[in-house]
């Protein structure tokens, strides 16, 4: 959480100096009450704008934050399959993770919520994953995090800003989040630092509907709260689990919990083969490549596993890392003639062929591998980028014209359209194609100047700049409303 804190100071920066004036009235001690999840007076637009920026800065300043995307491709099913049997409105969720040994996950508003890698290595099952992403898509369906931020109608964005990141803070950074509280708005948001018992309660109680309408394991809540208890029973009060710093664990919310999934008929998930993979290739990447190689050897060898495609797979990744991917295609070879069938397998069939040096090999795999999976986006990443390297950029461009048209959101594939435009020396479409990057990233500002320099490439033909002024049009008019908003709330 080092970018949260910076990423406080930095909105605090931009408000003018403290005084009675200008700053927010004190937020009341007391949280509004429970039940009417749109008793903020935080509206949606602005919560999620707020969320935007945050996982903004987490993208291109957070060192943890982990750009894999089949592990955010894992997640972001696990959170469809979970948000489709949610009580209530739907939401849209963003997933992502962190690269932290620690056991956490958090929800920021407006529906992104970050996933620790130590919890999806430290996980038994997949329900126990699901069931604490249940309880964060939670925190956000009743919008207690804007509930905790109290904000008046008036209040900045940059204020906002600080406010969350002070909340944040507090999940895993109490020292730093008491001095982030007292500076965005007074010694009155202390109080609202750790979600309410209420809200603990009440996300509890939704997030285990959400788990067992979803077919996951009922079980897993009860299960996995034990778990938290036992380790900070085992551990030194300075290194107690991060999940429990926000999220205290009591003897009554296991109780309720369990009382819950006794009351539920039982239902046997069996883990999904992408739960096992995602969860070795997180340790297989979180150790030494040495350690990691002797971890699942011995895992292999003496077949103390749960499941053994896993088991292979995160040898095979640790056999990559290690420099070794002949060893690393015999692990693969193996899974194949298991029958073991996934995109991962094939992505990283390629990566071991790469490796090797033998681009065309990892071409055909990928392409093979794309045509059984059509819509797998992460092996389309993996191949547009094998492609780029190979100098293949009218490739790379007709095989973005399908996915463009279906993913016209996917800011990955306009950034693979823009490289490829400026490896030809196309500036006026590389600056067209950087702007939707930047827009979509949330970044008016410079998605405008990307326009601009388009405007003066100097190489746009006449339809060309007439897409660019009129795209221009539409940014400009969306910045400014956004700076009226802005205004109207100062």
């Amino acid at each position: 959480m080092r970018l949260l804190a910076c990423l406080l100071a930095a909105s605090l920066a931009f408000l003018p100096r403290a005084s009675a004036q200008n700053l927010p009235a004190p937020v009341p001690a007391q949280l509004p009450d429970l039940g009417d999840a749109s008793g903020s007076e935080l509206s949606l637009q602005t919560e999620r704008k707020l969320g935007e920026s945050i996982v903004r800065e987490i993208r291109f300043r957070e060192p943890t934050y982990l750009d894999d995307p089949e592990i955010a491709e894992y997640l972001n099913g696990l959170g469809a399959r979970l948000i489709a049997a949610a009580p209530g409105g739907r939401q849209d969720f963003e997933l992502f993770a962190m690269r932290d040994s620690s056991i956490n996950a958090f929800a920021l508003p407006g529906g992104f919520l970050g996933v620790h890698t130590g919890l999806i290595s430290a996980s038994e099952n997949e329900s126990e994953i699901a069931s604490v992403i249940a309880h964060e898509m939670a925190h956000v369906t009743q919008r207690h995090i804007a509930r905790q931020i109290g904000i008046q109608k008036q209040m900045q964005m940059p204020v906002m800003i600080a406010m969350a990141a002070a909340i944040l803070l507090a999940r895993s950074r109490p020292d730093l989040a008491s001095g982030a509280a007292m500076a965005a708005q007074g010694s009155a948001v202390q109080t609202q630092l750790s979600y309410s018992r209420d809200f603990e309660r009440e996300a509890d109680r939704i997030g285990f509907q959400t788990l067992s309408g979803s077919g996951f394991d009922a079980r897993a809540m009860g299960a996995f709260f034990e778990k938290m208890q036992r380790y900070s029973r085992i551990m030194d009060s300075g290194s107690v689990p991060s999940y429990l710093r926000s999220h205290p664990v009591t003897a009554e919310r296991i109780s309720e919990a369990q009382d819950r999934a006794e009351r539920t008929p039982l239902k046997q998930h069996v883990d999904s083969l992408e739960y096992h993979l995602v969860r070795a290739k997180v340790r297989a990447e979180a150790n030494e490549p040495d350690d990691a190689v002797k971890m699942f050897s011995d895992a292999v060898s003496d077949r103390r596993f749960a499941n053994e495609p896993g088991a292979r797979y995160g040898l095979a990744v640790a056999l990559l890392r290690a420099k070794e991917p002949k060893r690393a295609e015999a692990e693969i070879a193996r899974l194949r003639a298991d029958q073991v069938s996934s995109p991962m397998v094939d992505t990283l069939a390629a990566r071991a062929r790469l490796a090797l040096g033998d681009h065309g090999g990892a071409l055909a795999l990928l392409k093979a591998a794309l045509e059984r999976y059509p819509h797998r986006r992460p092996i389309l990443y993996a191949l547009l980028g094998t492609l780029q390297d190979q100098g293949r950029f009218d490739e790379v461009l007709a095989m973005l014209a399908e996915p463009l048209r279906l993913y016209p959101r996917d800011p990955k594939l306009h950034e693979a359209r823009a490289r490829a435009y400026a490896s030809q020396g196309r500036r006026s479409l590389q600056h067209q194609a950087q702007a939707e990057v930047y827009r979509l990233q949330g970044s008016l500002p410079a998605a405008i100047e990307q326009l601009q320099l388009a405007q003066t490439s100097g190489d746009g033909n006449f339809y060309d700049l007439s897409v660019v002024d009129a795209r221009l049009k539409e940014l400009r008019a969306e910045h400014a409303r956004d700076l009226q908003d802005a205004k109207k709330r100062q």
